[in-house]
């Protein structure tokens, strides 16, 4: 098999992190155009392998899961979990038994963990005692940690008590807390800087914040980038203004688009200002950042959980290493972001379950179509996986042609409004295939 690099391998990705020698940017190899009104698949061109860890999530202990709620967590397919997660782990301190608790629970799940230290009003000291408990005293060998939680929006809060923050503050810090740690224990790998948003929008809306979102990474990375092993960011496309509400479905739709355009822009800034490739994680990602629930197109609808495996989709593509959306369960007061509700399943939990039987070897598919999205992999069993997104509110006809063959059978399973990641049987492809309306579509043929 002929294997094509396309942007950054994971091996690569992988030794770029631990080395602090300058590596040249993975240029893309320039791979066969969309066939025109075709969903096309080719399984000889291989794209490398598939980081594991884009299929992670945010958990804490001010929102633990219900009884109820435990099994289905675990057989979720989350993969890796951010904790404290969100602003707590700034305010609070973690205590012993609440780490035991949250790694006996990562244990069970059989995922990794990424535990952040608390920054803001938090020290050095007390960051490097944590990891001495966690991975010296305890032995738990968590290998990811982060430090603080978006450090763009600590001015806001300080002024209140007469302080400020800014960049050159954070960099200071970072930096102190980052040594520390390492001192402590040199074989962790450090997540940052978490700012609250990156987009390669600068149109000024609420959520993209343009000029001071790349200033901030821009200056982390000069002067932080030979320390920091994973580059991070979050992201919360709506709502676009306090006043304008959840997004609508065509405004989703729209944004599926978005992605693609942010990692690029990330990695080559990364490039340009420590000359090397550094891993990408989006360490917290949904639609929306409110509490908005019951729409058509909020965190907790269907249409949300179509729009997720799309971005999910997306950041495979690209190459990203980590992702964890937000978050692994709400309920209450804290919004529809969930997977896991007390007793009920968000329709986003079914996203995951359509992604825990995608392979972990990316090969090249295409698609011309903006509503129809297309993502392809190798399983170690030896099965090809085709994973066919429709994020139109109409059902879509398109060819889906596998290479040279003909026609092709395989076992397929489906996400929309009337099926929750169910087994449709077996279908033959050739010609023409359905897709409907809001709808994940997974194949496997072997």
């Amino acid at each position: 098999m002929r294997r094509i690099p396309f942007i950054a391998l994971l091996t690569t990705i992988l030794i770029a992190a631990c080395s602090q020698k300058p590596v040249p940017l993975t240029t893309p190899t320039i791979v066969p155009t969309p066939y025109p009104n075709t969903l096309y698949v080719d399984p000889n061109i291989s794209l490398g392998e598939i980081s594991a860890l884009v299929y992670g999530s945010n958990y804490g202990p001010w929102i633990a899961l219900s009884l109820d709620a435990l099994e289905p967590a675990y057989n979720s397919g989350v993969t890796i979990l951010r904790f404290p997660a969100g602003s707590w782990g700034d305010h609070n301190n973690v205590t012993n038994i609440q780490i035991y608790q949250f790694m006996s629970f990562v244990e069970k799940m059989g995922a990794a963990a990424l535990i952040h230290v608390r920054l803001l009003g938090g020290t050095p000291e007390q960051a490097a005692e944590m990891v001495r408990y966690v991975n010296k005293e305890m032995k738990y060998d968590v290998l990811y940690w982060g430090i603080g939680n978006e450090p763009t929006l600590y001015d806001g809060e300080l002024k209140n008590k007469g302080e400020s923050y800014d960049i050159e503050r954070f960099n200071q810090e970072w930096r102190a807390f980052a040594e520390a740690m390492k001192k402590v224990d040199s074989s962790i790998k450090l997540v940052g800087p978490e700012i609250n948003q990156f987009s390669f929008d600068h149109s000024g809306g609420s959520t993209n914040f343009g000029e001071r979102d790349e200033l901030w990474m821009q200056e982390f990375l000069k002067v932080n980038g030979d320390l920091v092993d994973i580059v991070s960011f979050h992201r919360y496309p709506f709502p676009l203004s306090n006043v304008s509400g959840p997004a609508s479905i065509e405004e989703l739709r729209i944004n599926a688009q978005e992605w693609d355009k942010i990692i690029v822009q990330l990695r080559e800034m990364i490039h340009k200002e420590t000359g090397r490739d550094i891993p990408i994680a989006v360490t917290e990602f949904n639609s929306d950042y409110s509490k908005s629930v019951g729409g058509e197109s909020t965190p907790d609808s269907h249409y949300n959980a179509i729009w997720l495996g799309d971005v999910l989709g997306s950041l495979i593509k690209n190459g990203v290493f980590m992702a964890n959306q937000w978050m692994l369960t709400s309920k209450g007061g804290y919004g529809g972001w969930g997977l896991v509700g007390r007793t009920e399943l968000y329709p986003s939990y079914y996203t995951y379950q359509m992604y825990k039987m995608f392979g972990d070897e990316l090969v090249y598919s295409s698609s011309d179509d903006p509503d129809l999205s297309i993502f392809t992999a190798k399983r170690g069993d030896g099965a090809l996986t085709i994973i066919v997104i429709n994020l139109s509110l109409e059902e879509q006809t398109k060819a889906l042609r596998v290479a040279d063959q003909s026609s092709v059978k395989g076992e397929a399973w489906l996400f929309d409004p009337t099926h929750n990641a169910e087994n449709i049987g077996t279908v033959e492809l050739s010609g023409d295939v359905k897709f409907p309306a809001q709808s994940i579509t997974l194949f496997i043929l072997k």
